[in-house]
Order: C-alpha cells, then structure tokens, then sequence
C-alpha cells in the first residue's frame, strides 16, 4: 500500500501533471470570460443590428406546451452562442501556440548557430595576432 501511494505521489507531483491542472482552471476561467464576453457584450448589438433579437430566447417549437406537459423547443439561439464563444476561443489559442510557436523557432535558429570548435577559435586568434603586427 505505501508504495502505491509514493507512486501516486511521484506521478501527480510530476511537473507536466501540475502543468495541466493548472492549463484546466486557467483555461475554466478563459471559457467562463468568453460566455460573458459573447452573452452579454457581443450579442445584444447583434441582436439588435439584426432587429431587437435575443439569441438566447431563440428556439424552434417542437410541441407547444400542455397542462401536462412543458413546451418541447429546439434552442439554436443558445446554439448559437456557444459556436461564437468557440470561435473566439480557438482564435485565442490560435494565437498563442503562434506566437509559441515564433519563440521557439528563434530559439531554435539561435541554438542552432554551431560554435566554432575550440583549435579553430585558436587558430583564428593566432592569425588575427600576425595580423596586428604587420
């Protein structure tokens, strides 16, 4: 038993276990800035460019509503919403693995820049030397 749990231990205490925990409540927030964003600041003037609609109480009617019985409806105004609010979010990660993806190609380039080996520096100090003297 006590090595099951050193195990579990030395898994989550793994840096890319910590990593992704912290990806999931950032990226909880991020998603949860992106609703409000599309609900309640992109929509309605869409919704009234279009002519005073609300998204959100858009729906399609599939059996009206009965004594017994609450109203069968098709929400694609909600629909609608959450494909906005996706959008926006893939663009935000779009742009970030982008610009990840920029930095870590110039620090390729720089890495990739081989150092001239250590009798060549020599060789290259000694002739600027003989240089100097003439």
């Amino acid at each position: 038993m006590k090595t099951f749990l050193e195990e579990f231990k030395a898994f989550a205490m793994k840096g890319n276990v910590i990593d992704l925990a912290v990806a999931v409540v950032i990226g909880g927030a991020f998603g949860k800035i992106v609703s409000s964003f599309v609900d309640d600041i992109i929509m309605p003037p869409l919704g009234i460019l279009i002519g005073g609609v609300d998204f959100s109480e858009l729906a399609f009617t599939m059996r009206a509503a009965t004594e017994d019985a609450a109203a069968v409806t098709i929400g694609y105004g909600l629909f609608l919403n959450t494909i906005i609010q996706f959008v926006i979010v893939a663009f935000a990660i779009f742009i970030v693995i982008k610009q990840m993806s920029r930095f870590q190609k110039q620090e390729e380039k720089v890495e990739a820049e081989p150092k001239p080996a250590e009798d060549v520096v020599l060789l290259t100090e000694i002739r600027d030397l003989l240089k100097a003297k003439k």
